[in-house]
């Protein structure tokens, strides 16, 4: 089967800036297939390639089996993209959204209607379908602009930071939206900056750093890619953080990097004999710790690895689309 995207040697640039710099991906149809890059790495700028709103410079790109360059509007036929921020008119309700954009597909009044209601009950949104989208709630915005790329289902889903700014509620009924899509048989390329939601959802990842994958697979590969395990602790006094760090770097021999709190640090562990006498040295140096836990990496310790930043940094690229494709 033709894959859904498929590209060789993808560059684009910006003046003398690469912001994709021979990129090589293969994703194949019906998969959540996740991008995974710190600030700037070249994420958004690829989905744009993709989806057609910018030109490459250099290298092919095939999505749905069609040339990005060559083909364009073959490609727009098949895919909608949902950018990082709702594009929802705020002034209309959220049935008003809705039947506005089954009308620009082409759909009859009638049948504009009918699709509303069918995805404002599908989200979740019909108890506010009559209210204007300007008192939604973040979450609610964000499940009416999705919804308002699936009027006419696509074949290939681009979601650019789709929780980003959520609660985690809000999060969570997005990711179940996610699944729910793919499971219809829509693929869905996502960018994220939350790298429990790769976890979560994307069957494959590849991490972009300047403009290339510097590693692609899934995310049990990724783990084992790192070839330790990790030691996550948080202290009872966020203050001891930086002497806490110069600890467990002296007695375990490897690199250590803050975690998602002030609190929190990530330890590589290459050899797991040195635990207690890491544990013993922090305690020696009056450093007191609340929590802590030894086992697999997660995937944040996989990004540390490869990029030599933490999760924190690795926040989604600016400019944002929000323009929708089809």
């Amino acid at each position: 089967m033709i894959p859904a995207i498929e590209t060789t040697a993808l560059v684009k640039r910006f003046g003398e800036t690469r912001a994709v710099d021979g990129i090589d991906l293969r994703v194949e149809r019906g998969a959540v297939y996740g991008l995974l890059g710190p600030n700037g790495a070249g994420k958004t700028t690829t989905i744009r390639l993709l989806a057609t709103l910018l030109r490459p410079d250099g290298g092919t790109a095939r999505v749905l089996g069609h040339d990005v360059a060559r083909e364009p509007a073959a490609v727009r036929a098949k895919v909608c993209l949902t950018g990082q921020f709702a594009s929802v008119d705020e002034d209309l309700t959220g049935h008003e959204n809705l039947v506005l954009v089954a009308r620009l597909f082409g759909h009859a009044w009638k049948g504009a209607r009918a699709r509303a209601d069918e995805l404002l009950a599908a989200f979740d949104l019909a108890d506010a379908a009559g209210k204007q989208a300007r008192t939604y709630s973040g979450g609610m915005r964000r499940r009416l602009d999705i919804a308002a790329s699936l009027v006419v289902t696509p074949e290939l889903l681009f979601l650019d930071e789709p929780t980003t700014g959520l609660d985690p509620r809000s999060r969570n009924q997005v990711w179940d939206i996610v699944r729910a899509i793919a499971a219809d048989g829509t693929t869905v390329l996502l960018t994220t900056q939350y790298l429990e939601e790769a976890d979560r959802l994307a069957g494959r990842l590849a991490v972009i750093d300047h403009g290339r994958v510097i590693a692609e697979g899934t995310s049990q590969e990724l783990k084992r890619s790192v070839g330790s395990n990790a030691l996550h602790l948080r202290l009872d006094d966020a203050s001891h953080r930086a002497e806490a760090r110069h600890v467990l770097r002296r007695v375990l021999g490897a690199e250590v990097h803050d975690g998602a709190d002030a609190a929190s640090l990530t330890a590589r562990v290459h050899d797991p004999a040195r635990l207690a006498e890491a544990v013993a040295a922090l305690g020696a140096g009056g450093i007191a710790v609340a929590e802590l836990a030894y086992g697999q990496p997660s995937l944040d310790d996989v990004f540390f690895a490869l990029t030599g930043r933490g999760s924190e940094d690795a926040v989604a690229a600016p400019a944002a689309s929000t323009e929708k494709v089809a």
